[in-house]
């Protein structure tokens, strides 16, 4: 069991998501592994979030304690963890997110590479999150041009402000995330062709670096 929580220490901050499919202890086999988790939440060492997920607690001024959000762990199943980019925040979620919307989606849509390849609805704690499998492997490099090619898609669905405020916030995205024509012309063709519409009508042609 002191194995397993020094591991754990060592490896990990208080509050962020352990997925028991991420540890491999030299020596431990994974029927060891999942008594000794047992027992360190028994023991108050670590806290279970849901089957195979699990966090170092972190100290709170609430009487309930802390508890690890769904938000927080939806982000790291499937969007990144350990320095690995794996996926991105898409559809009404992002374009909330840039500004470009109002709507605040009752459920936070996501695009990974960790997704089966048929759209799904998955519940974390009791959170609901809609994970789409990626047109294309997501990384650190391609993941906000990749953003970018998304919300174009289907961009009349996410403007609830003018075209001239809509327009200046996907350029202030462009310019900030230093995306390219380059970028651009390495992933548009995975992507509906309306989506050369939406880039000639904004006049970004104009904005890629």
């Amino acid at each position: 069991m002191q194995i397993v929580l020094n591991y754990l220490e060592q490896n990990y901050k208080t509050g962020e998501p352990i997925f028991i499919s991420d540890i491999h202890i030299d020596g431990v086999s994974d029927d060891n592994l999942k008594q000794s988790l047992k027992r360190l939440v028994d023991a108050g060492k670590v806290e279970r979030f849901e089957k195979g997920i699990y966090y170092l607690p972190r100290e709170s001024r609430l009487r309930s304690g802390y508890r690890l959000s769904a938000d927080i762990v939806a982000k790291y199943k499937y969007i990144s963890r350990h320095g690995r980019v794996m996926g991105y925040y898409s559809g009404h979620t992002f374009a909330n997110q840039l500004g470009l919307s109002n709507q605040v989606p009752m459920k936070v849509e996501i695009v990974s590479n960790e997704s089966a390849p048929v759209v799904r609805d998955v519940v974390l704690g009791k959170q609901t999150f809609t994970v789409r499998k990626a047109r294309i492997p997501v990384n650190e490099e391609n993941y906000k041009v990749l953003q970018l090619l998304e919300l174009l898609k289907d961009i009349e669905q996410y403007d609830d402000g003018s075209a001239e405020e809509t327009e200046e916030r996907i350029r202030k995205y462009i310019i900030n995330s230093k995306i390219t024509r380059k970028d651009v012309d390495r992933y548009i063709e995975a992507f509906p062709i309306k989506i050369y519409k939406s880039i000639y009508d904004m006049r970004l042609d104009y904005v890629f670096a």
